[in-house]
């Protein structure tokens, strides 16, 4: 199959790696597209970063990840930018360009998943494969409107992909279509469908976070799911409050990043864009203790959510508490939108639950509307059944 033209820069520059199927199956003609931090035997795995590529030889095999796609009947269209070595949130890559967001051109596309989500808005790929450790498919879906999942940790193989921090990081994946998404999972997951009977639980401090418009677009939605999954309870989670989160995260990130990273730094001393070697020189400069704080607290809402979702139960709040930055925002309001955002995106990754944005809505912004999502999050494991009430969802609340 010859690639489409890229419009949108979502594709990584030069020759476009591509790959047929392998077999037969659930996949079968779906366009696949794949960040640049999954290995394709032969190809030189950029991360985004052209000293990292200059340094790495090509690939001595292709990620496992991929295989299953590829035997489950998909081709493999392109590798997709990434923010450099994944380190970022908005989906800058001053080396590569930084890709469109196809649903709000002047806004930033999200996360370090940056090109697989404009590769699937944009309709250059149908799926594609991305990774999450702090919300890099969840909050990219949810800035240009299509479906993603961060599963389970540990749920999907990140074999032949280059780690950032191992404890939170996770193969995730984007879709046009909830059946779609439901279907990869299909391919990658392990274990039965089952079902989840719920309450969907309103999780408080998630929709106080969220900017007024956007809560009140999703809410609309909330009681259109609450008619066919019955009323959702609103719950208290977060005793300590979203910052809390967000400072846990960062700093067992911190920790691991520079573990998985730091040595690789000090010795090649590679070129970063803004922003990146400032984030990998926090993550060096760490204070002594504060990640052992951090996983007092991921232990501490694993401890709450764990025994919440057993039975069956769903949380339910805005995916991002705003729509994506607009691509001239300043520094400081783009750390704002950082800390808002992921400690949120926290509560699933803290806790290492699978979790599912729905392009639910959209909200009035100066020239036009921009998109937001709607996430469901169950308990650990039940990643397929979760899918599956997405794909319900999506038909209750009339979406692709």
């Amino acid at each position: 199959m010859e690639p489409q033209s890229d419009a949108q820069g979502a594709f990584v520059p030069g020759p476009r790696a591509t790959l047929d199927p392998l077999g037969q199956g659930g996949l079968d003609g779906v366009r696949a597209a794949v960040k640049d931090l999954f290995d394709i035997a032969g190809v030189v795995t950029t991360c985004g970063n052209p000293d990292w590529a200059r340094l790495h030889p090509p690939a001595a095999a292709t990620a496992p990840a991929i295989t299953a796609l590829l035997h489950a009947g998909a081709s493999i269209v392109g590798k997709t930018k990434t923010v450099e070595l994944a380190f970022g949130l908005t989906g800058e890559n001053v080396w590569h360009g930084t890709p469109r967001n196809p649903r709000a051109p002047d806004r930033f596309p999200g996360g370090s998943s940056c090109g697989s989500v404009a590769a699937v808005a944009a309709g250059l790929a149908d799926v594609a494969l991305g990774s999450d450790t702090g919300g890099s498919v969840r909050i990219p879906a949810s800035y240009c409107g299509v479906y993603g999942i961060r599963p389970t940790h540990g749920a999907v193989s990140l074999a032949g992909a280059m780690p950032m921090a191992p404890g939170l990081d996770t193969a995730g994946w984007f879709a046009s279509s909830a059946d779609l998404l439901a279907r990869v999972g299909d391919a990658l997951l392990p274990g039965e469908a089952g079902r989840l009977d719920g309450p969907l639980l309103r999780v408080g401090e998630a929709w106080m976070n969220a900017r007024p418009d956007v809560a009140g677009a999703l809410s609309v939605l909330l009681e259109k799911l609450a008619l066919r999954l019955g009323p959702a309870l609103s719950i208290d989670l977060v005793p300590d409050g979203i910052p809390a989160l967000y400072a846990a995260y960062r700093a067992i990130q911190g920790q691991e990043v520079w573990a998985t990273h730091g040595a690789w730094i000090n010795e090649a001393k590679p070129s970063f864009g803004p922003g990146v070697a400032e984030r990998f020189a926090a993550a060096r400069d760490q204070a002594p203790g504060l990640a052992e704080a951090g996983r007092a607290v991921r232990r501490a809402l694993q401890a709450r959510l764990h025994p919440l979702l057993m039975g069956g139960a769903v949380l339910v709040y805005p995916t991002s508490p705003c729509p994506a930055p607009l691509l001239n925002a300043s520094p400081r309001e783009l750390e704002e939108v950082r800390g808002a955002t992921v400690g949120v995106t926290a509560i699933a990754g803290l806790a290492g639950l699978p979790e599912v944005t729905l392009p639910a809505a959209s909200v009035a912004v100066p020239g036009g509307r921009a998109p937001v999502g709607l996430s469901l999050v169950a308990g650990p494991g039940r990643d397929r059944a979760l899918l599956a009430l997405a794909r319900d969802a999506a038909r209750t609340l009339g979406l692709p």
